[in-house]
């Protein structure tokens, strides 16, 4: 998420618990301001997502962002932070181990189909000690079902391991509508550019090229979502014209920015 001219975030709290109350538990919040957690982890799984504003999980591995209609599934003791986009409202969801069968070696993100969003929403209104072997258990087996079948999508911008590649990302990661190429950087690195590219390639598995315009799409899905114009958003990220925006967020998406938030 971009940060420049935005408020500092506050720091949400965690639950201290030291055993879920139910197999599959859930945790409810609306956060007015833009609200970050600092980096622990859970003996447990999470779904973090929100049926409003957009979350970004950071691992060592990269960000990971859920905009509406997307989660983030983290495995169970992985260090990770949590971020949210102003007037977010948090679904979250705890699951045992025991219970969650979806494989997956690091954090994923998934689809929330209508039917899960609807499951999710329908289990907030369950009381924390629900009755496990009525409908209200059934309900919960239900969503356990949906989320291990919920198909993931490619909304990860992996982070490199390179000191200098690190510097170089968070400087890109500060000023979105930068400007500054790959040479001029491999200048200011004192590297060749034909060595920075291979090692930003080797490390993201992405080219510079390619890995700058998805941090930029990624960080135009709040402002997107909050409602702000598709020309302003595009001006802010570093595009020269609304149409080039549209076009590489289609690429990203599958869709335009319009299509993408009145749809999910």
């Amino acid at each position: 998420m971009p940060s420049n001219g935005q408020q500092k975030p506050f720091r949400r709290s965690i639950p201290g618990l030291k055993s879920l109350p139910r197999p599959l538990y859930g945790r409810f919040e609306s956060l007015p301001n833009r609200a970050l957690t600092h980096r622990h982890s859970h003996p447990w799984v999470q779904l973090s997502y929100a049926i409003a504003g957009v979350l970004e999980i950071h691992t060592d591995a990269g960000r990971f962002v859920a905009p509406p209609q997307r989660a983030v599934w983290i495995p169970a003791g992985l260090p990770h932070r949590v971020f949210s986009s102003p007037h977010t409202e948090m679904r979250s969801l705890y699951v045992d181990c025991s219970v969650a069968t979806r494989p997956a070696d690091g954090c994923q993100v998934l689809q929330v189909s209508p039917l899960l969003r609807e499951l999710i929403n329908a289990f907030s209104n369950l009381p924390v000690a629900y009755d496990q072997q009525g409908e209200h258990g059934r309900l919960a087996q239900v969503l356990l079902d949906q989320l291990n079948e919920a198909p993931p999508v490619d909304l990860m911008l992996p982070l490199p391991k390179d000191s200098r590649l690190r510097a170089l990302c968070r400087r890109l990661q500060a000023q979105l509508d930068g400007q500054v190429t790959l040479a001029q950087w491999s200048q200011r690195l004192g590297v060749s550019e034909k060595t920075l590219s291979r090692l930003f390639l080797r490390d993201t598995g992405l080219t510079f090229r390619a890995w700058r315009q998805r941090l930029r799409l990624f960080g135009a899905l709040t402002p997107l979502e909050q409602g702000q114009r598709v020309t302003d958003v595009a001006l802010s990220c570093g595009y020269d014209s609304t149409s080039a925006f549209i076009a590489a967020f289609r690429q990203q998406f599958g869709c335009t920015p319009g299509e993408f938030f009145r749809g999910g």
